[in-house]
């Protein structure tokens, strides 16, 4: 199974880096990653605080916890596994951003991300779509740019979900 995993990673991996994508599409994955940076989720936050009404402080607190533990774990997952980059592995045909660190597995964007999200969008289901589409615009930012594999994206968004679901059961139970 892991050496399937591995062997679909790499035929991404050489897909997305070897890709002279649209323009219009370069700028639209750097502007999700650069997003995807924290500002996103700032902007977002303080846009709760002032509309959110009587739930805000809840949603934000579930929303914070589970970005901080998600930081917490990725960092300590990254560290532990050790797993290189795509464009350390390949250089990209176009994309030239430093990555914010050296490893891979998980996605911090992704799992981050999805631990902002899905407590929110749980609070307020009318914005559930925007959320979403930012968290997977993200997502996907990270393979197209080359900074991460496929797995480490689908397992960022997964851990990062479970951790906003916890976030919004301890905000709420």
């Amino acid at each position: 199974m892991l050496g399937f995993i591995i062997r679909r990673d790499y035929s991404v991996m050489r897909r997305a880096n070897n890709w002279e994508a649209p323009r219009w599409l370069r700028a639209y994955v750097i502007s999700a990653t650069r997003a995807g940076d924290g500002w996103l989720w700032y902007a977002m936050g303080l846009a709760i605080l002032l509309f959110g009404g009587d739930d805000r402080f809840l949603a934000l607190g579930a929303a914070g916890t589970a970005a901080v533990l998600s930081v917490l774990l990725f960092l300590g997952l990254k560290r532990s596994t050790g797993r290189r980059r795509p464009c350390q592995i390949e250089p990209h045909c176009w994309a030239t951003l430093l990555p914010p660190d050296q490893f891979s597995f998980p996605s911090g964007h992704t799992m981050t991300a999805f631990a902002v999200a899905v407590p929110l969008l749980l609070f307020y289901p009318t914005l559930a779509v925007g959320l979403l589409f930012c968290a997977l615009s993200i997502a996907m930012s990270r393979i197209l740019l080359g900074m991460h594999f496929l797995s480490d994206v689908i397992a960022g968004a997964l851990i990062g979900a479970g951790l906003g679901y916890l976030g919004f059961l301890a905000f709420v139970g």
